[in-house]
């Protein structure tokens, strides 16, 4: 049997490579299937998601193979997948889905109805998302393959711009799904909260849509600086001004049409609060800033148990969200996981037909797969960049190691 090699989650801030198991066509009981297929890995993301795993602010167990956003070619299919072969290019939607429940038929993917024992919704490498093994690996499994799998039209013209298509996988989906679900259209003014790649993603996608005015707040100058490469305002949350102060000095007026959260539970206060966490302060200052009469998209993360919350409430998912102000300026709040194929593929066409440059926004790094702890270090250091993990050397111009740029 051919050999794999993934990122295993050991404990709260260790990461390593390893040895795992080659994948079979077998669901996460060991049952078998023949709805699916195996890849061989070309480009796989860290995403903002798995750092919360890493930092133990969730229950995943030691052992778990890291990776929900994946990139990857076919070299195995089951016997009942009809229109994927071996050879083609093709990106993976975080989103488990089966395609036949009620909500993969209305496409509500992010929350399938059966791929998930504990809850509707399945992910790869992640915790409470049904057992999927992940995908920051040489190998992988994907099942339901045919609904699941978005395939690239020409592969040599895919590989020239995969730095831009691995993104297809999350956080491009996810930003624009926070954009639409916010409500903005062309003339927008936009506020995200949030200048991770997520948050770039959301500005890019904002952008894309046709907003007058995008607007980035962070506490971290580095990111900032990134959000205003590529046209975007921005406001710095340690300062004493206020968002809304902020927001008026650019717009002259303190409230913009949308606003999207894309940092979820582990938020912090503003101002001379900017270091403590308060895991309710993007919702509740997104509400002082939109309209009356806005929406709020959250494609930000917020968990049902946080072990390394700060007060109990929290610790149980609990937060002390001014939902009053809401309900009085009668704003429209969308959450939840974002359904990936419900974008995917208008996205891979924007990036194919040069409309979008997504890998410029969010910052791409590529990295091997031996230095992926190094990735996830930097990473949580706060580094403007998103780590692209490159199994098989595929990709051009990955990042020399460490003691690689000594000897130079």
């Amino acid at each position: 049997m051919a050999d794999n090699r993934g990122v295993v989650y050991l404990g709260p801030g260790k990461v390593e490579v390893q040895n795992i198991d080659f994948p079979e066509l077998k669901n996460p009981k060991g049952r078998k299937i023949t709805h699916g297929v195996i890849l061989k890995v070309v480009s796989t993301n860290i995403c903002g998601s798995d750092q919360h795993m890493v930092r133990g602010r969730t229950t995943a167990a030691p052992g778990l193979v890291l990776g929900h956003e994946i990139t990857g070619e076919v070299i195995e299919t089951g016997d009942d997948v009809e229109f994927l072969n071996k050879g083609d290019l093709v990106s993976v939607p975080f989103n488990v889905a089966c395609g036949r429940c009620r909500n993969c038929k209305e496409q509500q993917t992010g929350i399938c109805l059966t791929v998930n024992e504990g809850r509707a919704g399945g992910a790869y490498g992640y915790v409470d998302m049904g057992g999927w093994v992940g995908g920051q690996a040489e190998y992988v499994m994907v099942p339901y393959a045919d609904f699941n799998l978005l395939i690239f039209p020409d592969k040599a013209q895919a590989m020239e711009k995969i730095r831009d298509l691995t993104m297809l996988s999350d956080i491009f989906p996810t930003g624009f799904h926070g954009a639409v679900k916010a409500g903005v259209r062309p003339g927008a003014t936009v506020y995200i909260a949030g200048a991770g790649p997520v948050g770039l993603a959301a500005a890019a996608s904002a952008q894309l849509l046709g907003a007058a005015v995008v607007i980035v707040g962070d506490m971290n100058k580095a990111r900032l600086a990134h959000a205003r490469s590529f046209g975007c305002e921005t406001v710095d949350l340690t300062q004493d001004a206020t968002l809304a102060q902020q927001i008026a000095q650019i717009l002259g007026v303190p409230e913009v049409d949308c606003a999207v959260d894309c940092v979820g539970f582990e938020a912090h206060g503003e101002g001379r609060t900017s270091k403590e966490e308060v895991p309710a302060a993007v919702l509740n200052s997104l509400m002082e800033i939109a309209r009356a009469g806005g929406s709020i998209g959250i494609p930000g993360l917020y968990v049902t148990a946080d072990p390394g919350a700060q007060d109990k409430a929290a610790q149980k998912g609990s937060l002390s969200i001014r939902f009053g102000l809401g309900w009085a300026k009668s704003h429209s709040f969308y959450t939840g996981q974002t359904p990936v194929l419900s974008y995917n593929r208008q996205l891979m066409q924007a990036i194919l037909y040069d409309k979008v440059q997504i890998a410029k926004a969010v910052n791409v790094e590529v990295i091997t797969l031996d230095q992926a702890p190094e990735g996830y270090a930097e990473f949580d250091s706060g580094v403007a960049k998103k780590f692209v993990i490159n199994p098989h050397n595929l990709i051009p111009n990955v990042k020399p190691k460490a003691k690689e740029k000594a000897a130079a």
